[in-house]
């Protein structure tokens, strides 16, 4: 069957070919009367836009993509994304936009950026990708940071990952704890924690200045931090690698819930009881930490209000507005089931 065509569709309503361009890309320069004449027919005809020339009529996608420093089959595997895409995912609908996922090409976030076809970028937590700003710079696409250090003149949407940090070490600090060990998202620094940008930077702060209120830092005995992979697998493995230690901790403090859940699953093979015999705190509040046994007390953030924003400011961009803010959502210590306090007298040292 033949494709329906522009012109076809403009002989049966009576107008040019221009009018019709209008109706499909630009509307608002047509009487109501014959947008409703020419969009009816078109649909009675089964006319199908070609999406390449639509976009070189419109000078737009339709389309926005999501920058993820991670193959897609590791990004997914962490329900905060889910919650961060559903956000995302509104102002889509609202916009009229479709979402691509823009992971690293063949390991290369060049080729990934310069292979999207889409109006703009939202780049997640591309610390480690600094060169792929220069790139967007160079496309000439707009494009918003999401939880990474901010840029002069770029928006950025990040969340206040250093009071969320410093609340769950001090939680567990208060609670007599001691041994402590800290579960971090895996960097690719091999545990040098002075390296650490973006998010982890900003959480590992907050762990530290906790520390030194108490009197603890990372040359204490009793303070490790093990490095795992951002999934439950990962945190299982940080868990065991934890009780391979001569003295082992008391309090589990993970950089994120999925890998605090994991360390769970780790410690329940293990015989271990939580938190009878070791606490665990973890980050970001998804849906998951209210359903373990016991409930995991983590650090609240608006997962889903973090995506929606940025998707929001994006919009703006691509549509002609300026809007070069930073913006740091609240972080707030939901306290559940999984600390309890611990009598044992340390010291430091």
């Amino acid at each position: 069957m033949a494709k329906v065509t522009i012109k076809e569709i403009a002989q049966r309503a009576g107008v040019s070919k221009t009018a019709v361009s209008f109706a499909l890309n630009d509307p608002s320069r047509l009487s109501e009367t014959t947008l409703q004449r020419i969009l009816s027919i078109a649909e009675e005809l089964g006319y199908t836009p070609d999406p390449i020339a639509r976009s070189m009529t419109t000078k737009r996608i339709g389309c926005i993509g999501l920058l993820v420093p991670q193959p897609i089959p590791d990004v997914i595997r962490n329900p905060f994304f889910s919650e961060f895409l559903e956000g995302i995912g509104e102002v889509c609908r609202e916009a009229g936009l479709s979402l691509m996922l823009v992971p690293p090409l063949k390991g290369s976030m060049r080729r990934a950026v310069n292979d999207a076809a889409v109006d703009g970028f939202l780049t997640l937590g591309l610390e480690t990708f600094r060169g792929t700003m220069m790139i967007l710079e160079q496309r000439g696409v707009p494009y918003v940071m999401v939880d990474s250090d901010p840029t002069p003149d770029i928006p950025c949407v990040n969340i206040d990952d250093q009071g969320g940090a410093r609340a769950a070490m001090a939680h567990v600090l208060q609670a007599g704890h001691r041994r402590i060990a800290i579960l971090g998202i895996r960097s690719g620094k091999q545990g040098r924690y002075k390296e650490y940008a973006g998010t982890l930077r900003r959480r590992m702060e907050g762990y530290l200045a906790a520390l030194n209120e108490a009197g603890l830092s990372m040359h204490s005995r009793d303070v490790h931090l093990v490095e795992c992979d951002a999934h439950v697998s990962g945190g299982r493995e940080g868990f065991q690698q934890l009780w391979r230690l001569k003295r082992q901790p008391t309090a589990i403090v993970a950089m994120s819930d999925i890998i605090a859940i994991g360390a769970m699953e780790a410690a329940r093979e293990f015989d271990i009881r939580v938190p009878d015999d070791v606490s665990i705190v973890g980050y970001d509040d998804i849906p998951a930490a209210r359903w373990t046994q016991p409930r995991l007390t983590t650090v609240h953030q608006p997962i889903r209000e973090k995506g929606k924003l940025a998707a929001e400011l994006l919009v703006k961009l691509v549509g002609g507005e300026t809007d070069n803010n930073h913006y740091v959502l609240p972080t707030n210590l939901v306290k559940r089931e999984s600390v309890r306090i611990w009598a044992e007298e340390t010291t430091a040292g």
